[in-house]
């Protein structure tokens, strides 16, 4: 914590303070990599796709009403 009696800091004592209590460096992760980014690439095609779908069902629903006007 910052003594109150000062009334500003400098960016790079703040910069010293986090590296202080940062690690130097973080651990890498098991999933991190093309494995991941292929998954989310997925997840976003199926939701894509599922979106797409919807869209024309409530598409279909609009035309259907419209024709027994």
């Amino acid at each position: 914590m910052a003594d109150p009696t000062t009334t500003a800091t400098t960016a790079g004592a703040a910069t010293e303070a986090l590296a202080a209590v940062a690690p130097a460096e973080a651990p890498k992760t098991v999933d991190a990599g093309k494995w991941a980014n292929r998954r989310v690439g997925i997840r976003v095609l199926i939701y894509m796709v599922a979106t797409h779908a919807f869209a024309g069902f409530i598409m279909l629903l609009f035309e259907l009403g419209n024709r027994n006007k």
